[in-house]
């Protein structure tokens, strides 16, 4: 009986010192490669890169206390993070403390899914997704995710589009516009790396050695150039304008925002009380709103792509000692040698703190610390608007993770429990929500990794996570150069209680 509800107690017949030693180098291998690929994974989510890391150090640990499966590497996986991004997009925009509470409370709901699944023993009803099916959406997910990397890829930023090859078109008409090729041999220098490496030894963490190296070039040659500037220090005449009608609509957005929330509110009191023309009035004034806030976006959208557009050279002043920015057409090749471009996001532009960015994109700061313990706000409301995404995610989830475990399974000759897996994985989706993490699933390359090394029970995961705790609590400074982040994370240097409490108190209001 205790075996059932604790399965890591078996773990420990003939366990000795030699099989602790195992587990211990397996764990720290796997930590090594899932380190910087949670940070990636987390952008591919629309999180900022360090909720990867917070996504990582109690899933793992509670997934294979609590499985059947011994060597089954549970975290940040790539499929998770896309169903993630498409998930919560419509509800919030990405990287907002609106869309990080929506991804915290989805991983809630994930995790209570997957554990009544578990508990009900309704293992059995990944059975009826076929293997047609799983293989088709894997694949399209892979072609998403590798396509969803080229802008990284050539050191562009555009607005995502309604359907994903539109977005590529974007991308491609950015990097035709403008290429930074120090981005771009960035990246195939890290993917050379990997291929070689990977070819020589399946067995070298090659990822890791990747990033170690882009980090180094990276910090040795002050990959990351940026700078703010007044508008009076920009000399164009469009670059007013542009900002000053960005910046009127991305104002009014928030406001017609908080009217939906109203207007939604009134149309559910509505909807309680029979109310046949109330509910009609309100159902008027939200399309009326929903038109206004899809003009707004387009507009905002429309000047954002303009600003990015521009490109400009910098020359200092010599009678302020400040860079003084011009059209790069007007430069006449004059210059410190630098393009140099606004750097654009959701938020009003200050005029006289403008942020220019004359190098490439670095993950940035990491704050330094475990995550606050604290349990998500529960809304009702938007806990019902999640559950069809949320079941989605679990089905899909569980099905690549329970895939992974029996192929192992088979190697290892380990007997496998489906039912106590789906318990394994809702507890550590749930657990993994009270430490700000998103959405998990079971690995396929980080279970490989695990397996080669040699893995013999699931306390390699307990390893794991102790690493990525280790290197939050003091190695966060050596990830600030790391290239191919989003700029600065979204949070960096505030206040960690204050910022928790305003990520769940976004999930009061049904739409954020």
């Amino acid at each position: 009986m205790l075996t059932r509800l604790f399965p890591f107690l078996a773990w420990f017949r003939g366990y000795g010192m030699e099989s602790v030693r195992t587990d211990a180098v397996a764990g720290l291998t796997v930590a090594l490669v899932l380190i910087p690929q949670s940070m990636a994974y987390a952008q591919l989510a629309g999180l900022p890169p360090y909720y990867g890391l917070y996504a990582s150090f109690l899933p793992p640990m509670i997934a294979s206390l609590f499985g059947s499966s011994r060597q089954l590497a549970t975290g940040p996986v790539a499929v998770v993070s896309l169903m993630t991004s498409a998930s919560l997009s419509p509800l919030a925009t990405a990287g907002s403390e609106g869309y990080i509470a929506y991804a915290i409370l989805l991983a809630l709901s994930v995790g209570a899914f997957q554990l009544a699944l578990g508990l009900l023993r309704l293992g059995l009803v990944v059975n009826f997704l076929s293997h047609p099916v799983v293989n088709g959406f894997t694949n399209a997910a892979a072609l998403i995710i590798a396509s969803s990397q080229l802008s990284k890829l050539f050191g562009v930023t555009v607005d995502s589009a309604t359907h994903q090859y539109e977005t590529v078109i974007r991308v491609i008409e950015g990097a035709v516009h403008y290429t930074h090729w120090p981005t771009f041999f960035m990246g195939l220098l890290a993917f050379v790396i990997m291929y070689v490496l990977r070819r020589i030894n399946p067995k070298i963490p090659n990822v890791l050695i990747a990033v170690a190296v882009t980090t180094i070039i990276s910090w040795a040659t002050g990959f990351e150039h940026n700078t703010t500037a007044d508008i009076s220090e920009i000399d164009s005449a469009e670059v007013a304008g542009f900002i000053r009608s960005f910046n009127q609509a991305v104002t009014k957005i928030p406001e017609e925002s908080e009217k939906r929330t109203l207007i939604n509110r009134k149309l559910e009191d509505a909807e309680k009380a029979h109310k046949v023309l109330d509910r009609i009035n309100a159902a008027y004034e939200l399309s009326l709103v929903n038109a206004e806030m899809e003009y707004l976006n387009q507009e905002a959208s429309l000047y954002r792509t303009r600003l990015r557009r521009l490109l400009f050279s910098a020359m200092e002043d010599p009678s302020t000692g400040k860079l003084k920015f011009f059209p790069k057409a007007k430069a006449s090749g004059k210059g410190d040698g630098r393009v140099w471009q606004i750097r654009v996001g959701n938020s009003p532009i200050k005029t006289d703190a403008i942020f220019m960015v004359g190098g490439g994109s670095v993950v940035g700061d990491v704050p330094k610390g475990l995550p606050a313990i604290s349990f998500p706000h529960l809304n009702l409301s938007v806990f019902l608007q999640l559950m069809p995404y949320a079941a989605i995610i679990s089905l899909l989830g569980f099905m690549e993770a329970i895939s992974i475990a029996k192929a192992m399974a088979a190697k290892t000759g380990q007997r496998l429990d489906p039912n106590q897996e789906l318990v394994g994985q809702g507890l550590a989706n749930i657990l993994g929500s009270l430490s700000s993490s998103y959405p998990g699933s079971g690995s396929f390359s980080r279970s490989a990794v695990n397996l080669q090394a040699g893995a013999l029970t699931g306390f390699s995961s307990v390893f794991t996570s102790i690493t990525v705790v280790i290197v939050l609590l003091f190695l966060t400074p050596l990830l600030y150069y790391l290239p191919g982040g989003a700029g600065r994370g979204y949070h960096a240097g505030r206040d960690r209680s204050r910022q928790h409490f305003r990520i769940y108190s976004c999930l009061a209001s049904p739409m954020v």
